[in-house]
């Protein structure tokens, strides 16, 4: 019954941000990418409650890794980190070919339990849950010299 629970928890879906913002980048730019959790659903440490049997259960999701899908057949990870902005963030990609790309971000959820306020334990199952969908225009450039 708690595996099932677990299952069925409200999990955060993890939203990408990226930057360059607007939905356009260049052939070749490093593109940085950093996960956002929603207000909506239970992301990582925050607590799900509820009742089965009359018994509370209490179900605290964990972070087991973060997938970034690219769009353009890559993905980096699995991996603990929730990315950054430019300049510091470690999650990056350059994306070689023009093309409309859709990146996302998946993430595996494990969990703990608690049963009527007693010591958490670990679940023995995950959860993977895929983020929307940011749409991306990837676009080449060209460098002219002009005379004065």
């Amino acid at each position: 019954m708690i595996i099932e629970q677990f299952h069925q928890t409200d999990f955060a879906l993890p939203g990408a941000v990226i930057q360059p913002p607007d939905g356009r980048t260049l052939v070749n730019l490093p593109v940085y990418f950093a996960l956002a959790w929603p207000s909506e659903g239970f992301e990582p440490q925050e607590i799900d409650s509820t009742t089965i049997i009359g018994y509370e259960v209490r179900i605290r999701p964990t972070l087991v890794g973060v997938t970034y899908v690219t769009g353009d057949g890559n993905s980096i990870g699995p991996t603990k980190s929730l990315g950054g902005p430019y300049p510091d963030g470690d999650i990056t990609h350059e994306y070689a070919d023009a093309a409309d790309v859709a990146p996302y971000i998946s993430v595996e959820y494990g969990g703990e339990v608690s049963v009527d306020g007693g010591d958490w334990a670990e679940i023995p199952s995950t959860v993977t849950v895929d983020g929307p969908t940011s749409p991306l225009e990837v676009l080449t450039s060209e460098n002219r010299l002009y005379n004065n």
